[in-house]
């Protein structure tokens, strides 16, 4: 009766060791499926991701193709090219122009009369670029060029009578005298001139200043358009002449605002390397991600297929 006390008081403790170690590796198995498991889904959820980031890399690609940012730079410049000043006088008459430097003007000298032509003028012909039928007279003057010493060009005109209730002279600016003067056909190019540039008018019985500054923008194609843009400034003239008159004396002045010209053009900001470079490194994120999740679906296979086995070795042992 004791000896079977003993033996079995033996025997216990060997089968209690026996239980206890294929559920330790079970735990240890169990816990390794579920990180896992966990891993999986933070590379699926990285994946999801980076296929996110590709679209919205090439939506942003495609919207920055169809919207390009507008660019604008400044260059200095001391001599512009000297602009052309086209007068529409009509029944009025130029009485004097000269250039003048450093915004000093001298004091008119006999107000109302001929004076000194000191400009470069042409006078033109041509029929109007709208109508084709109405002839039409300018006077082209050449503009100021010397930006640095402010010069200006000072024109009077005057307008001997009118039976209009208000009096002003048409003007309109272009790009390049030289290019009018040398020019076969002056007349074509005034039509031109007319369809792309804007007019202003100055009115009678004032000092009209007009300071410009010029503007050239880039086209698509290629194509270098120019335009004048302006500031002016009225201030009204003091007839000081002993006899009333019905005439009418006009004063502009032309000057340079600033030594800057202006260009705009519009820049397509998208860079394809980037953006290639971009995808390449999500498609390589993509692609380990993929490689990972595989073998890790292997490994977990693995896994379970051993546990499989030592369960059914542990089950055929106890049997």
């Amino acid at each position: 009766m004791g000896v079977d006390e003993d033996t079995s008081s033996a025997i216990l403790p060997d089968s209690e060791l026996g239980t206890s170690a294929p559920s330790l590796r079970f735990s240890k198995t169990c816990l390794k499926n579920v990180f896992s498991v966990i891993l999986l889904f933070i590379y699926l959820l990285l994946m999801a991701v980076a296929v996110f980031l590709v679209y919205q890399t090439i939506s942003d690609f495609r919207e920055k193709l169809k919207h390009p940012v507008m660019s604008v730079s400044y260059k200095e410049v001391s001599l512009y090219d000297a602009p052309g000043i086209a007068f529409y006088p009509g029944k009025a008459r130029l009485l004097s122009c000269k250039h003048h430097y450093y915004d000093h003007i001298l004091p008119l000298i006999n107000p109302g009369q001929p004076g000194d032509i000191e400009c470069t003028t042409q006078r033109i012909n041509y029929t109007d670029p709208f109508t084709n039928q109405t002839m039409k007279y300018a006077l082209v003057v050449q503009g100021p060029r010397d930006v640095k010493k402010k010069e200006l060009v000072f024109l009077q005109f005057h307008l001997n009578g009118t039976d209009q209730d208000f009096s002003a002279i048409d003007y309109l600016l272009f790009s390049s005298f030289q290019e009018f003067v040398n020019s076969p056909e002056k007349a074509e190019f005034m039509k031109d001139c007319e369809s792309s540039y804007s007019s202003w008018k100055f009115s009678g019985g004032f000092r009209t200043w007009v300071k410009m500054s010029l503007v050239k923008t880039k086209e698509e194609d290629g194509r270098e358009t120019v335009e004048f843009k302006q500031e002016t400034s009225v201030v009204n003239y003091i007839d000081r002449r002993t006899k009333l008159r019905n005439d009418q004396l006009f004063f502009v002045v032309f000057e340079w605002k600033d030594p800057f010209i202006q260009t705009v053009q519009d820049i397509i900001t998208a860079n394809p390397w980037n953006t290639i470079a971009l995808l390449c490194g999500i498609f390589l994120a993509l692609f380990k991600a993929a490689d990972f999740a595989k073998l890790s679906v292997k490994w977990m296979i693995k896994i379970r297929k051993r546990h499989l086995k030592r369960r059914s070795q542990v089950m055929n042992h106890i049997s």
